[in-house]
């Protein structure tokens, strides 16, 4: 059973910042894109950022110059910094394998953004 474990959701004001990580086993690190969605209560799950093997990240435009995806190797971990956080940046955060735009395995529980004051 593939294991994708997010963490670092929170509640967080306007304006500030969290860091989610999203930890996977070695094989499917290495061998894949690694992208970060979210699902806000009542909408369907939207793309957030998704940073290839060698580093090469894409944004959804709505995160651009705000979120920034990183991934260690030493720690098979994909990052999310999310800066400027907005009311509208409320949702649960997942994490997954990608294969171009394609999650290639179920998703996990995700972890619990909320952004308000």
């Amino acid at each position: 059973q593939v294991q994708l474990v997010e963490s670092g959701g929170g509640l967080v004001q306007p304006g500030g910042s969290l860091r989610l990580s999203c930890r996977t086993s070695g094989t499917i690190f290495s061998a894949n894109s690694m992208g970060w969605y979210r699902q806000a209560p009542g909408k369907q799950r939207e793309f957030v950022a998704r940073i290839s093997t060698r580093g090469s990240a894409v944004y959804a435009d709505s995160v651009k110059g705000r979120f920034t995806i990183s991934r260690d190797k030493t720690e098979n971990t994909v990052f999310l910094q999310m800066t400027a956080l907005r009311p509208d940046d409320t949702g649960v955060y997942y994490c997954n394998a990608m294969s171009g735009a394609t999650a290639l395995y179920s998703w996990g529980q995700g972890t619990q953004v909320t952004v308000s004051s």
